[in-house]
């Protein structure tokens, strides 16, 4: 994943092996969909977007939980398990908090 230069102090602090929430915009959903078979398995129920994972559904914003395995210059980032086809929009990126750990 990568990050305009502009917006390079505002990612400053993320580290390798750090866990961050990646907010993608789905360019190329159908934002008509409102029921699909999951993974698109026909023999599976229909069921309402919303409860699925599917990229397509009214308001297309992807979520993705991801682990920083390399960080490459403050503005490239390789992670692990972002689940997005490459040029997809990122909206944002938040810290996933450990509700564990002392503040």
């Amino acid at each position: 994943m990568e990050i305009r230069a502009e917006f390079r102090d505002a990612a400053r602090d993320l580290r390798v092996g750090s866990a961050i929430l990646v907010l993608t915009w789905l360019d190329r959903a159908d934002r008509d969909v409102q029921l699909v078979h999951p993974r698109d398995d026909q023999s599976a129920a229909l069921r309402g977007v919303f409860s699925t994972r599917s990229p397509d559904r009214p308001n297309p914003i992807g979520i993705h939980r991801v682990t920083i395995l390399e960080v490459d210059g403050g503005l490239r980032f390789k992670v692990r398990d972002l689940e997005a086809i490459d040029g997809t929009p990122i909206v944002d990126i938040k810290p996933v908090l450990d509700r564990n750990r002392e503040r």
